[in-house]
């Protein structure tokens, strides 16, 4: 049997191998995104990426200069989607869209809840899947899609661009009109994503303010700059229609989602890039300062985030090495690998967080009196120290473009989140990699779908913040 300070020494191996391995990638990882940080305020800088203003009135009462399709996939939505409806309704003047709502026919709740949003208003249209649900969220795009081709069929006209949304979503009164100027010069656009803060839910629900501000309104801006691959985020984004029937062509499908895909949105984006296709991040404000920017209640519960963001890195970073393979540049291929980077990050977490729970059993022993079995070296020293000094950094950071949206207090809040950010990484990723390791041996892919609760337009915004 095993001595008490023998084993204490295959402890201390442990520790010692967990900060050498995190400590390493720590440090990689610090210098990747603050290569990141560094391009933003260059732009910023030199004013090559500022943040347009526009009046927000002229954007939204402006005619759009063609027909647009909202795409809007519903399963189990009848807590949201009237909402939604009835509030794009309202705020988007236009006559010139119409609202493709994807349901079932067996779930008749969301389907009576679309109906009493659309009410009488002949610009939205209900579509009945033609299988029972629930399919796949891109399977059930595939069929609003074909459903416009046969008003483009039937009606003579064809669309200009085709909108994607959700069901729990609040678009901006600007949205609409904003997108469609851009489709001018660009086959693709993104609008920013702003999470709401959740006064039922500070630490989880409210987690997403600060991931999507920081991508948002960092990430995808430098991307923009660099005229790399934009992902889609399926909420607030617009695509050329003639692209998406490229699209279709091309992966050899009736629509242009791939059906496969776990984020077919995210693979959307890229292969519309890759195929030669211009896209851009539209990062505007109106004139009274506030973002022209899709809002939404993201997950309030554990469980229901850690599904939603498994089911982000299965597709974005598992299936899409096998999908998307490295094709493209070097500032290409080195968003593809930050992209991917999200089951090797819960690793490194993992054995982060593990390295300070051994240290923090040593330092219990220490005041037993009882020493650690080995000393620190200047390299172990030197790691600890600009993993210190990297995770500071990235708390002014995350705390500057968090308080920048939602004020100094959420500013404060994602900071003191940072840890249960991490622990939720760490759970998707392991989540992530297990489904894929199942798919490898034949067991297909589980399209769980995230469930919505609350929408803000049932619940006012300021409410909901404070």
């Amino acid at each position: 049997m095993l001595g008490p300070w023998t084993f204490l020494e295959w402890l201390a191996v442990a520790e010692r191998e967990m900060l050498l391995f995190a400590g390493v990638f720590f440090l990689i990882g610090a210098l990747d995104e603050f290569a990141v940080d560094l391009m933003w305020l260059w732009g910023r800088i030199t004013r090559r990426t500022p943040t347009l203003r526009l009046s927000r009135e002229d954007v939204r009462t402006r005619r759009l200069s063609g027909h647009a399709a909202i795409f809007i996939p519903a399963w189990q939505e009848a807590r949201v989607i009237e909402h939604t409806i009835a509030h794009a309704l309202n705020v988007w003047v236009h006559r010139e869209f119409t609202i493709y709502v994807g349901c079932y026919n067996n779930d008749p709740k969301t389907f009576e809840a679309a109906m009493r949003g659309a009410g009488t208003d002949a610009r939205v249209r209900l579509v009945v899947h033609d299988v029972e649900g629930p399919t796949t969220k891109a399977d059930c795009l595939n069929r609003l899609y074909t459903a416009m081709q046969a008003d483009e069929r039937r009606c003579g006209k064809a669309y200009r661009m085709v909108v994607l949304h959700d069901a729990e979503d609040l678009v901006d009164a600007a949205a609409l009109g904003l997108m469609d100027q851009a489709m001018d010069r660009a086959e693709f656009v993104q609008l920013p994503v702003l999470p709401l803060p959740q006064k039922g839910s500070r630490w989880i629900g409210s987690h997403y303010c600060e991931e999507f501000a920081e991508a948002h309104g960092k990430t995808m801006v430098v991307r923009d700059a660099l005229r790399v691959g934009l992902p889609a985020a399926g909420v607030g984004c617009a695509f050329n229609r003639a692209t998406l029937a490229n699209m279709s062509r091309l992966i050899g499908s009736e629509g242009p989602f791939s059906v496969e895909s776990l984020t077919e949105d995210y693979e959307l984006g890229m292969r519309i890039e890759a195929a030669g296709g211009t896209s851009r991040f539209l990062r505007v404000r109106g004139d009274d300062g506030s973002l022209i920017a899709t809002r939404a209640y993201f997950p309030s519960r554990l469980e229901d985030a850690v599904r939603q963001k498994a089911r982000w890195v299965h597709g974005i970073a598992l299936q899409g090495w096998d999908r998307l393979g490295w094709e493209g540049s070097l500032t290409e291929r080195w968003m593809r690998l930050r992209d991917r980077r999200g089951p090797f990050a819960a690793l490194v977490l993992a054995c982060g967080y593990s390295f300070f729970l051994l240290a923090g059993l040593f330092f219990l022993l220490g005041q037993l009196g009882l020493e650690r079995p080995w000393q620190a070296d200047p390299l172990l020293s030197f790691l600890v120290m600009t993993t210190l000094a990297s995770f500071v950094w990235r708390g002014f950071v995350r705390f500057v473009f968090t308080a920048r949206e939602y004020g100094f207090v959420e500013g404060v809040r994602a900071v003191l989140r940072f840890p249960l950010a991490n622990i939720i990484a760490i759970m998707s990723g392991r989540r992530a990699l297990w489904a894929y390791i199942g798919s490898m041996r034949g067991i297909e892919p589980q399209w769980e779908k995230t469930e919505h609760y609350h929408h803000p337009a049932a619940t006012p915004v300021t409410e909901a913040a404070s």
